[in-house]
């Protein structure tokens, strides 16, 4: 075997080498068993989502603010797409594992890093592989997309394409995870373990630090699951999506050092060090990058546009200061109503936690609890309420502005719907994952010999 020196510079075609992964990973069995699992739970999940928008749809026909509220993001997307959510976390680390762990487990890997590549070229080309396996598993998810358009519903593109570029991210960064774990383990079941450690861990971290303040907040958001959530609500957040990229070329940059087995155990370990210290300044600096995107059609995640014109001439530090306990349901519905606009419109907006630390059991008691306090430019002004549509007039008050005319023409309508999602059940249990499996029988049926050969070379 030879020295493993990595900064000779070597270089071949990376296209043979993309296609030998791409074949391993179409060829293999845990692909299609998870197409074929994920055919009926993608399926049940967006009959169900049908049934229920119908049902809520049939009750807003004769009441246009009731229509106003359906949306097909939260009603049918979202439920559809969560399925296949499910699916990438707990299957889809079995199909990256393969990519790697075959090779590792037969021995071939040591035959692989003799090639004339780099170590990082040879991940690059398997999270090429992975990215096409995430491609091929959101087949279900796509059907379920068409079959919606069928049945008349509305899809916005602007926020259906977020939310596929959200999936997307999270399925190459639960990839890039397994990749990594494959690297240091000696088994593909060890692999499975640590990335499995990795995303049920995420939903431990979700339940148990769900609503705190400071740096368990902090903590938090380091969780897989909330990757996905921005985009659920409709949000493009610059500042994640470098987070995610970044996160998803530490994890390759980690399985590129544990690549080699040539490469003694401390070099690896100091290289590590320096790989995790640079990814977690990019995703350090990612929190600092605020610019986002409101997506969605309905703007669920802006003011009004008469109001975001008027609010953009504030200059002045704005000082929120909130006495509500972190897990109080009304403190959620002020930072999604209000907090989260304000830091989108405003540059310089704090918000101080005057209740942190304590519960809402032991704080209710107080006076003051509840209250929460806008300073802005020497003034300020309290109020209890969670709408902006309470707020903002304060703040024009504060600011000695006055209230903005609405623009008219801006309200959304709403599509309610009432269709009959059962008549989808055939092809979701039936058509689809028999389509699956007449593929995956082709794609593993033996290569034709040509005649020449069957015929021992006589013409």
């Amino acid at each position: 075997m030879h020295s493993p020196d990595t900064a000779t510079i070597r270089w071949a075609p990376f296209h043979p080498l993309v296609n030998k992964e791409m074949w391993e990973v179409l060829s293999g069995r845990a692909l299609w068993t998870m197409l074929l699992i994920l055919c009926p739970l993608v399926g049940y999940s967006f009959v169900q989502a049908v049934s229920l928008y119908s049902e809520a749809s049939s009750a807003a026909r004769e009441s246009a603010a009731l229509a106003s509220g359906l949306s097909p993001l939260d009603g049918i997307l979202v439920p559809t797409f969560g399925a296949f959510y499910v699916a990438v976390t707990l299957l889809f680390p079995f199909v990256a594992i393969r990519v790697l762990g075959r090779e590792k487990e037969s021995g071939a890997l040591r035959l692989l890093v003799q090639l004339p590549y780099r170590a990082s070229t040879l991940i690059a080309s398997k999270i090429v592989a992975v990215a096409a396996a995430w491609a091929v598993a959101t087949i279900p998810v796509i059907s379920a997309l068409v079959v919606w358009a069928v049945l008349d519903g509305h899809l916005y593109a602007a926020e259906t394409i977020n939310l596929l570029l959200g999936h997307l991210l999270y399925g190459l960064l639960i990839g890039a995870i397994a990749l990594f774990a494959a690297s240091v383990s000696e088994s593909s079941a060890t692999a499975a373990i640590i990335t499995l450690a990795f995303t049920i861990g995420s939903w431990v971290l979700d339940f148990a630090l769900a609503g705190q303040p400071g740096l368990l907040e902090w903590i938090s958001r380091l969780s897989l699951t909330q990757t996905l959530r921005p985009f659920e609500q409709g949000l493009l957040s610059a500042g994640l999506v470098f987070g995610i990229v970044g996160t998803i070329g530490g994890f390759a940059g980690l399985a590129t050092i544990w690549l080699h087995p040539g490469v003694a155990l401390l070099a690896k370990l100091v290289r590590s060090l320096f790989c995790v210290a640079v990814a977690g300044g990019i995703v350090f600096l990612a929190t600092q990058v605020r610019t986002s995107f409101d997506l969605t059609e309905d703007r669920r995640n802006s003011f009004p546009a008469a109001d975001e014109s008027a609010l953009a001439m504030l200059r002045e530090p704005l000082v929120i200061t909130v006495r509500l306990a972190p897990e109080d349901p009304r403190y959620a519905d002020l930072r999604r109503n209000v907090i989260a606009k304000l830091e989108r419109t405003l540059a310089n907006v704090s918000v101080r936690l005057a209740a942190s630390g304590q519960s809402v059991i032991g704080s209710a008691s107080e006076e003051a609890y509840g209250d929460v306090a806008y300073s802005y430019a020497g003034r300020s002004a309290t109020s209890r309420s969670t709408s902006h549509r309470e707020v903002l007039p304060l703040l024009y008050e504060l600011a000695g502005m006055p209230v903005p005319a609405p623009i008219p023409g801006q309200d959304y309508p709403g599509y309610p719907l009432v269709a009959n999602g059962q008549t989808a059940l055939p092809w979701f249990f039936g058509v689809l994952p028999l389509l699956i499996g007449i593929f995956w029988w082709w794609s593993c049926r033996a290569p034709r010999v040509p005649q020449l050969f069957k015929d021992g070379g006589q013409s």
